[in-house]
């Protein structure tokens, strides 16, 4: 039986690359299809872990506050938005406003979606419209604390974090340097993962794309100008990790690997190259150097590496260009929040195969074989050799989330 993620795949198959996102001359369907896959729409309104149907909602997305369960986004007119106007659609992606006129939660990111323009706010809806109907069942109800349980509360909270308006370019820079900050901070919405929030839940402007946690996951930086978590990054490189799931430096797992597989590996080599062009203008400030470790955990942590990782990663953390990661100057290994580097030792990852690169490759858990004391002198080690550097990682910091996701 095909899977969801097939199913998904197969549909996404047929998006034309060669065209410009822009370009007056493609339908308003097929315009309005392209930035759906750019806004990663289907990715959340699918749930793929229980192979729900495409498009028709049910995912559960864990939140600081509770559990948000995504709408059926199919024209069924009883459970999903067949009977939306476009004006509906327009105020949801604009406002934040379900069609009766209540709020949103803001785990849909109409903060971001604001800075579309009503032309292709429609060409989306248009696109939705030609999805076939689904009656979606058994859908769970959402388990927020209180107030969010009462949706007139999120008014308070828009007042605090949403800044409505559709994308003003800045005439001071380039048309694509223009495009790109649209598709980052408008569709691609990618400050609604790499940008920190604070204790109400709101982006922090002055933390834009420098990283955040969510689910369990750590986010990397991913400024890519002076300073920036992926400055040794090239432009080339944003383009290819982007379109194609590898470049020299990784490839992306678990969620970005998700934006890959299902958004940005479909979009054409022109916003590509804009989003990098972006990407690679915002510097950063200098990050304060950690102390270094005790040299019994470092050499600890070296013999841990030296049997278990260097096989692939090699001596030196050079990894292995477009198979294995490079560790050395890695943005998520040198990270402050260490959440994502515990986690892949513990669970292992599997990076997605695209189109470019339809061979998976994979990374084995070792929860089993290393205990906490072992892994926390391991990721220590690796975030102060080869040049690193990174706060100490301690065994409670492993337990506490290897307990978190045993629970999951």
């Amino acid at each position: 039986m095909i899977g969801a993620r097939a199913i998904v795949a197969l549909g996404l198959a047929g998006i034309m690359q060669t065209a410009a996102a822009q370009d007056l001359s493609w339908s308003e369907m097929e315009r309005g299809r392209y930035l759906a896959i750019a806004s990663n729409c289907v990715s959340c309104h699918t749930d793929l872990d229980h192979d729900g149907t495409p498009w028709a909602g049910g995912r559960e997305m864990e939140t600081p506050f509770g559990v948000i369960v995504t709408p059926n986004i199919t024209s069924d007119d009883a459970t999903g938005i067949g009977r939306w106007t476009r004006d509906d659609f327009w105020r949801a992606l604009h406002e934040g406003r379900r069609r009766d006129g209540s709020y949103m939660y803001p785990a849909f990111p109409y903060t971001h979606f604001t800075r579309m323009p009503r032309q292709d706010v429609d060409a989306i809806y248009e696109y939705l419209r030609t999805i076939p109907p689904v009656e979606a069942d058994h859908v769970p109800e959402e388990e927020l604390l209180l107030p969010l349980q009462v949706r007139t509360a999120i008014s308070a909270w828009n007042a605090l974090h949403f800044d409505q308006g559709v994308f003003v370019p800045d005439l001071d820079k380039s048309d694509e340097w223009n495009r790109g900050a649209y598709l980052v901070t408008g569709p691609g919405h990618c400050g609604a993962c790499h940008t920190d929030r604070n204790i109400l839940g709101g982006e922090q402007e002055d933390e834009f794309l420098r990283g955040a946690t969510l689910e369990n996951w750590h986010a990397p930086n991913i400024r890519g100008g002076e300073h920036g978590g992926i400055a040794h990054w090239s432009h080339d490189d944003i383009v290819a990790y982007l379109g194609s799931g590898r470049n020299e430096h990784t490839a992306p797992m678990t969620r970005m690997g998700e934006v890959v597989e299902f958004s940005t590996q479909h979009l054409t080599e022109g916003d590509l190259s804009a989003i990098a062009t972006y990407l690679k203008s915002l510097e950063d400030t200098p990050r304060d150097a950690s102390d270094p470790p005790q040299e019994a955990v470092f050499q600890a942590g070296q013999a841990t590496y030296f049997d278990n990782c260097a096989a692939c990663h090699h001596a030196d953390g050079s990894g292995e260009a477009y198979m294995f990661a490079r560790l050395a100057g890695s943005n998520k290994v040198q990270s402050d929040d260490p959440t994502t580097l515990i986690r892949i030792i513990l669970e292992g990852a599997q990076a997605i195969p695209t189109n470019d690169h339809p061979g998976p490759l994979a990374m084995p858990a070792f929860d089993w074989k290393l205990d906490d004391d072992q892994i926390a002198d391991l990721i220590t080690y690796m975030r102060n050799a080869w040049g690193n550097n990174g706060p100490a990682v301690s065994a409670s910091d492993v337990a506490d989330l290897r307990e978190t996701l045993a629970e999951d």
